[in-house]
């Protein structure tokens, strides 16, 4: 392997010019770039390029085909490593700098290549990649702080997340060492490493780690499940003790009364589900604390309400509009390899409600079985998109539910099970909310925001038989639902405070957290200026809303069309998918099948419905429309599921 080239000034500097930089002169004299005194590394060998038309899809057994990607990915990224280890490439995390622990994970993902002899894996027992593993290992190591702490985002940080998934990803690297008989002294350093980690990570009186609420619960429990491992192979009755009490703190919390976990004061979908549980589900094996699959069991119903499946089993549509802090709009039925949520069948012998969100295991054997017929050849995996973890989470085999126990898990959802609700649930100054009537269901989030990416107002509206119709966005004031003044500020994003009404606004106040009547129910929210106030209320098939702003608005729908829905408006203006349509019209009509969605707004006004980029499913034909009718400050709209 060449050496390195010099960076340029505006790029990170290598570890040691880092350290010169800042002053740390006396530092270098100190500590040697390998932890264990070990001389500066030499130049790195190549990694032998995967022979021409390697690899083989049908060597792989059908659970370790993830790995094959990574396979084709393993020597363009080895090569690019400098010689003293640093992953270079930006192959993995930003900034893509020598500074960052998280670049260096993957040192798991080498080790495994190394250690595992497959038919397929031609790097089991290659020198040139056990030579780039003790390079990595040792830049790794070398940026741990005396504290037991790993920087992320600058040479100084103590960073939670960088400490965190270290124990993860170091000790498993350790587990594989110890079996395949390889670098003793690197093995030595980790098992100091991590005893140093563990020993900043569990204590409560770090508050980088601990607070009340938690300020991003998957990063704090990556921490326990890589300390579970680690005291799993070297055992300490101390750093037991604590992790026991960690696991309990994290309960208390890292998860909401409401059932979500704490990300930014507030719920995220991707974060919650992608990251959270599975690393929960990591812990659970290594652990086997029950109070893992007690928050499990709570999040669980947590989904059950704000993740709503469509009803043609393409699969789930997210509520997204109060995630914190990412975007992930929809999850398909079926989700073959790399799957970031695979892990979380670990719960679903006891938390059986969980299979509903996941792959059914005859589907995912087709899945695999069409995927080892494909003759093309397997794609490389893209810069920063080749996260290990989706390695680390095939260690513990699978159980994914089958088809029946799947079945019945979607028939439990309470949105499908009941016809009659309201749920309200409320945390942090947030309000979150679900009404169900026989022709709808539909979702709101109200109060105090958590962060600038979520928007209030009412989030989504679904039908039992349509799917869903309107779909409120995070992030984006063109595509919430909600009240939009001239000066391009919408209402949802605001802190909008909510009172509930059994019937009409203003009529007996609703004051209870769960019901399962009939009646017409009520809503009443507002800015924090009343520059805009809405009324809704919502009725077996309808939903009105009701603004007064105190300056000329649009109203603001985002609609999600699929390519054979009739839309039309009420002039007959015919509107196309994938096009922009204007009307002057007092309504617009969205046949889908057997269903007409009705959406009036009384006096004719110049709408227009204009087409997004935000798509939804693997095939991508679910497509945003945004409906916007102009106003004076009060329009009254309607929208009815027949």
């Amino acid at each position: 392997m060449k050496p390195h080239p010099p960076l340029p000034s505006k790029r990170p500097l290598s570890r040691r010019g880092l350290l010169a930089a800042a002053g740390g002169a006396a530092l270098l004299a100190t500590l040697p770039l390998s932890r264990a005194g070990a001389s500066a590394p030499g130049a790195l060998p190549d990694l032998a390029p995967l022979p021409p038309g390697a690899p083989d899809r049908t060597l792989f057994a059908p659970a370790e085909q993830r790995y094959a990607p990574y396979l084709v990915t393993l020597a363009p990224m080895v090569d690019d490593m400098d010689d003293d280890g640093f992953f270079a490439g930006g192959w993995w995390r930003s900034p893509a700098a020598s500074y960052n622990a998280r670049v260096q994970e993957h040192v798991y993902t080498l080790s495994w290549f190394y250690a595992n002899a497959r038919r397929w894996n031609p790097y089991a027992g290659d020198s040139a990649l056990l030579a780039a593993l003790d390079a990595g290992l040792g830049h790794y190591l070398g940026l741990q702080h005396d504290d037991g702490s790993w920087p992320e985002y600058s040479i100084g940080e103590h960073s939670m997340p960088a400490t965190g998934f270290a124990m993860g990803y170091l000790s498993k690297t350790l587990a594989i060492l110890r079996k395949a008989h390889v670098l003793s002294e690197r093995q030595a350093q980790i098992r100091t490493a991590l005893r140093s980690a563990m020993t900043w990570f569990l204590d409560p009186a770090t508050t980088a780690i601990w607070q009340t609420p938690l300020a991003y619960a998957n990063q704090a429990t990556a921490g326990l499940a890589g300390a579970s491992l680690a005291l799993n192979l070297d055992p300490d009755a101390f750093l037991r003790r604590r992790l026991t009490d960690a696991i309990a703190r994290l309960a208390r919390t890292g998860q909401s009364p409401a059932g979500f976990f704490y990300e930014q004061r507030g719920m995220d979908m991707n974060y919650n589900f992608e990251v959270m549980l599975p690393e929960t589900a990591d812990a659970y094996h290594q652990t086997g604390d029950k109070t893992f699959v007690s928050m499990a069991h709570a999040f669980a119903d947590w989904l059950g309400y704000n993740l709503v499946r469509e009803p043609d089993g393409s699969g789930y549509i997210a509520n997204i509009a109060p995630s914190t802090r990412t975007s992930s709009r929809y999850y398909d039925d079926i989700r073959p390899d790399p799957d970031r949520t695979a892990l979380n069948w670990t719960f679903v012998r006891e938390v059986p409600e969980l299979g509903a969100f996941l792959t059914a295991r005859e589907d995912l054997a087709a899945a695999r079985a069409a995927w080892a017929a494909d003759p093309a050849p397997v794609p490389p995996l893209r810069k920063q998109d080749t996260s290990p973890r989706i390695l680390t989470h095939a260690i513990y085999g699978e159980s994914f539910p089958t088809r029946k126990e799947r079945k019945k898990a979607v028939a439990d959802l309470p949105y499908l099970k009941k016809t009659h609700f309201v749920e309200l649930r409320s945390d942090l100054g947030q309000d979150f909310l679900y009404v169900r009537r026989p022709g709808l269901y539909l979702g709101g989030y109200f109060g105090t925001r958590a962060t600038t990416r979520t928007r209030t107002g009412l989030t989504f509206l679904w039908h039992p038989a349509a799917g869903m119709v309107v779909h409120s966005l995070n992030d984006s004031n063109e595509g919430c639902w909600a009240t939009v003044l001239s000066n391009g500020n919408p209402d949802a994003a605001a802190n909008q405070p909510a009172e509930y009404f059994d019937g009409e606004p203003g009529g007996p106040a609703w004051t209870g957290r769960h019901s399962t009547g009939e009646g017409t129910f009520g809503i009443r929210y507002h800015t924090a200026s009343s520059s805009i106030r809405t009324d809704v209320v919502i009725t077996r098939d309808t939903v009105r809303r009701s603004v007064r702003a105190t300056s000329a608005a649009t109203e603001q729908i985002p609609l999600i069309l699929h390519p054979t829905d009739a839309v039309t408006f009420t002039d007959g203006t015919r509107a196309r998918y994938g096009a922009d349509t204007g009307a002057t019209a007092t309504g617009l009509d969205l046949r889908r099948g057997n269903v007409l969605i009705a959406i009036r707004w009384g006096t004719a006004r110049p709408a227009t419905l204009q087409h997004g980029a935000s798509t939804y499913f693997r095939d991508g034909e679910r497509l945003i429309h945004v409906l916007r009718i102009p106003h004076e400050g009060r329009l009254d709209t309607a929208i009815k599921l027949a």
